[in-house]
């Protein structure tokens, strides 16, 4: 359980975060901002208070003992790039050249590109399967990290997916959990509409995995799931149930803001919306 003080500091991160995120894809006139917003304070939580990730990457003494973070969603990415900047992984500045000719800071997490980016992705369904191979390599070498995954709900339509979660249940990976962004709007409209996820929480039970299901804007219940799926016994999932464009009033459960840039009224009124929340 986190103290008052913590829950007032990760509020105050995850509003940096959201700014972040709304400049950067407003600067680069392109960008996914509704997935990005719901899934903030999720990797905030996991950032600064769970995950064991040096911030000086390869240069740490620690490196091959670091937990992996998978962001599956790769479109995400200005989510990601937020907290790696603001925990140290490279400069704030570097952020408002998101999506720019010869940045780093590519549409997809590329690796190699940045410290902090364990993969790259974008491809929807592979994020799972590389971490399924991560985790077996990890637990070949008798390493105790922990492989986390962020995925969208949307991304779960897709089959790989569910290959890739037979195959984690079958070899045992207890040191992997995913955390699935459960905002039930996808590019084409609500998740059910196109095709119908629900019951998540028995499909998952169905393919072998330990489920918990949880407000994924609680930071509390995102801690205390990530603590709790650390002791499983086998692959589990985290099922946060959040709202598309978190903390902008216009783009809140609007799947338009899956993949559009705000104008310049637009960015100013969300900010508006988001300096308020503290």
């Amino acid at each position: 359980m986190l103290n008052d003080e913590e829950l007032k500091e990760l509020k105050k991160i995850s509003q940096e975060t959201r700014i972040n995120i709304l400049k950067m894809v407003h600067s680069a006139k392109s960008g996914h901002p509704g997935g990005a917003l719901s899934s903030a304070d999720i990797l905030n939580v996991l950032y600064y208070k769970c995950l064991n990730i040096p911030s000086d990457w390869d240069k740490s003494k620690d490196f091959e003992n670091r937990d992996r973070f998978i962001l599956s969603k790769g479109h995400s990415s200005p989510l990601l790039y937020s907290v790696l900047a603001q925990n140290g992984f490279f400069p704030k500045e570097e952020l408002i050249t998101f999506r720019k000719f010869g940045s780093n800071l590519q549409g997809h997490p590329s690796k190699g590109c940045l410290p902090g980016i364990e993969t790259s992705t974008g491809s929807l369904g592979q994020g799972i399967s590389i971490a399924c191979g991560i985790a077996l390599g990890l637990k070949l070498d008798n390493n105790n990290a922990k492989v986390v995954v962020l995925t969208g709900d949307g991304e779960l339509q897709e089959g790989s997916c569910w290959e890739a979660f037979m195959e984690a249940s079958h070899q045992v990976l207890d040191n992997l959990i995913l955390f699935v962004d459960r905002n039930r709007l996808q590019i084409d409209g609500n998740t059910e509409k196109v095709m119908a996820l629900d019951s998540l929480h028995d499909k998952f039970k169905a393919f072998g995995w330990d489920v918990i299901e949880i407000n994924g804007h609680d930071y509390n219940q995102i801690y205390d799931a990530y603590n709790q799926a650390k002791k499983c016994n086998r692959p589990c999932a985290i099922i946060a149930n959040t709202i598309k464009g978190k903390g902008v009033s216009f783009m809140e459960n609007q799947a338009g803001w899956h993949g559009k840039a705000p104008n310049d009224e637009e960015l100013s009124i969300a900010l508006k919306d988001l300096q308020g929340e503290i």
